[in-house]
C-alpha cells in the first residue's frame, strides 16, 4: 500500500471521530493551535525563509514572494484568525426544517460534516492554517497537498498544528500533509475517491483547470478572479480612485485584486488622466485600449488576452466603455463570477449592476478587496467559490458542512 493510501485510511477513520467531537473539544484545538504558532515562531519563520531563499534564486516574481512569505506580523495575524474561528457558531449538529407530515412523521435536517476534505494549493501557506482549522472545527478531516514552494513553512505549520490536535486528545490523522510535492502525487490525490469526499484547488487558473478536469472526486472551483471595477459616469471621481488603487495596488497577487477598470466615456477625459499616472507611479503598468491611449499614451495596447486574463500583478487592463449597458456586456464576458464593483452616486444604475452582474460578490462603491472570510464574518475562509453549487462565494465553516435527513415515527409504514 502506498504512502497516500494510508493517508487516505488514517484520514477517514479520523473524520468518523472529528463528527463526533464536542464543540468545546474543537475550541480547544484551535485554542492550543492558536498558542503553538506564537511559541513556534521561530522554528516557522526559519522554515519559511528557506522556501523564500530557493524561490529567489528562482527567480520568482514579488508578487509571488508576498504570498509565500509569513513574518512576525502575519504570524500573529494567522494565530488570531484561530481565535476568532473559536467565536463562530458551530454549524455541526443544527437542526432545521422540522415539519410534520400528514402521516404523523417529523421530518428534518440535521447539519453534518462533508467527511475528508482534500485541498490541493499553491505557495500560500497561510492557508495550510485557516484550511485545516474551518476543516477541523466543521468536524472534518483534512488532506492538504500544498506546492514545492511552501513546502519547508507548510512541514513547519503542520508539526505545530497536529501537537494542538493531540493536546486536545483529538487524533492528529485529521491533519494530514502530503509532503511529496511532485506532480503525480497531485494526479493520485484526485483519484482518491475512496477516501475524499471534496477536493478543493486553491490557486491560478491553470492549477483549477487541472483539478476540475482530472479529478475522480467532485470538487468546488475557487479563486480565479478576473475582478472588474466600473467607474459610472454618475461616480464621485474622488472615491473612484481610492477604490481602483486599493483594488489594484495593496496586494495584487490574490484573487480578489481588480485587474480590469472600465469608465463610462462620459468621465474618461476627466478620470483617466488623472487616476492613471498615480497607477504608473506605484509600479502598476498600464494596457489599455484605442481610446485609453489616446487619452493616455504611457500604456501599453490591451490585446483580447488581457481582458481574460488574471494577473495577479502589477499589470491592470483599462477600457472605455459607452454606458452601464456596455460594462455589464463586457464583465458577464470575461469576468470568472467572483467579485466585480460598480462606483456611482446613482441608484439605479447601482441597482441595475447588483441586478444583472454574474458574480459571487457584487459590490457598490467599494473594493473588491474585501471579498474575504474574515471581512465577511467568516472567520477565516477555506477559499473564494466562484460556482453555484453547493458553495458561492468565501467559504466558511457552513459551506464546509452538509445534511442528512432525519425522520421520527410511531410505528408508520408504507
Amino acid at each position: 500500500m502506498n504512502n497516500l493510501n494510508i493517508i487516505g485510511q488514517q484520514s477517514r477513520l479520523a473524520s468518523f471521530a472529528m463528527a463526533h467531537c464536542s464543540t468545546g473539544q474543537k475550541n480547544s484545538a484551535l485554542k492550543f493551535m492558536a498558542e503553538n504558532l506564537i511559541k513556534a515562531e521561530k522554528l516557522i519563520l526559519e522554515n519559511n525563509n528557506k522556501d523564500l531563499e530557493i524561490a529567489r534564486q528562482k527567480g520568482r516574481s514579488e508578487a509571488i514572494l508576498d504570498r509565500l512569505k509569513l513574518d512576525e506580523k502575519r504570524l500573529k495575524a494567522i494565530s488570531d484568525g484561530l481565535l476568532a474561528i473559536i467565536t463562530l457558531p458551530d454549524p455541526v449538529g443544527e437542526v432545521e426544517l422540522m415539519v410534520k407530515r400528514p402521516n404523523g412523521l417529523y421530518i428534518g435536517k440535521k447539519r453534518v460534516p462533508l467527511g475528508v476534505i482534500g485541498i490541493i494549493y499553491e505557495a500560500r501557506p497561510n492557508v495550510t492554517v485557516d484550511a485545516s482549522a474551518l476543516c477541523l472545527k466543521s468536524g472534518n478531516a483534512v488532506i492538504l497537498r500544498g506546492g514545492s514552494e511552501a513546502i519547508n513553512s507548510n512541514k513547519a505549520l503542520v508539526k505545530v498544528l497536529k501537537e494542538g490536535l493531540e493536546e486536545a486528545h483529538l487524533p492528529s490523522e485529521a491533519l494530514q500533509l502530503i509532503e511529496d510535492t511532485r506532480r503525480e502525487s497531485a494526479v493520485e490525490m484526485m483519484k482518491m475517491r475512496e477516501y475524499i469526499d471534496v477536493l478543493i484547488p486553491r490557486g491560478g487558473a491553470s492549477l483549477i483547470k487541472t483539478v476540475v478536469e482530472n479529478s475522480l472526486i467532485p470538487t468546488i472551483e475557487t479563486g480565479v478572479g478576473n475582478c472588474h471595477i466600473y467607474v459610472d459616469e454618475e461616480a464621485d471621481l474622488e472615491m473612484a480612485e481610492k477604490i481602483v488603487i486599493n483594488a489594484k495596488t495593496s496586494r495584487p497577487a490574490v484573487c480578489n485584486a481588480a485587474e480590469t477598470l472600465l469608465v463610462a466615456e462620459k468621465v474618461a477625459e476627466v478620470f483617466l488622466p488623472k487616476l492613471l499616472p498615480v497607477l504608473k507611479n506605484l509600479g502598476v503598468e498600464i494596457r489599455g485600449c484605442e481610446e485609453v491611449k489616446r487619452i493616455f499614451s504611457d500604456c501599453k495596447e490591451a490585446t483580447e488576452e488581457d481582458w481574460h486574463t488574471e494577473y495577479l500583478d502589477y499589470i491592470i487592463a483599462v477600457k472605455v466603455v459607452k454606458d452601464i449597458d456596455r460594462a455589464i456586456e463586457h464583465i458577464n464576458k470575461y469576468g470568472t463570477k467572483h467579485s466585480e464593483a460598480i462606483v456611482t452616486n446613482s441608484y439605479p444604475q447601482a441597482q441595475k449592476f447588483l441586478e444583472e452582474i454574474d458574480a459571487a460578490a457584487v459590490y457598490v462603491n467599494a473594493s473588491t478587496r474585501f471579498t474575504d472570510g474574515f471581512e465577511f464574518g467568516l472567520g477565516a475562509e477555506i477559499g473564494i467559490s466562484t460556482q453555484k453549487l453547493h458553495a458561492r462565494g468565501p467559504m466558511g465553516l457552513r459551506e464546509l458542512t452538509t445534511y442528512k435527513y432525519i425522520i421520527y415515527g410511531d410505528g408508520q409504514v408504507r
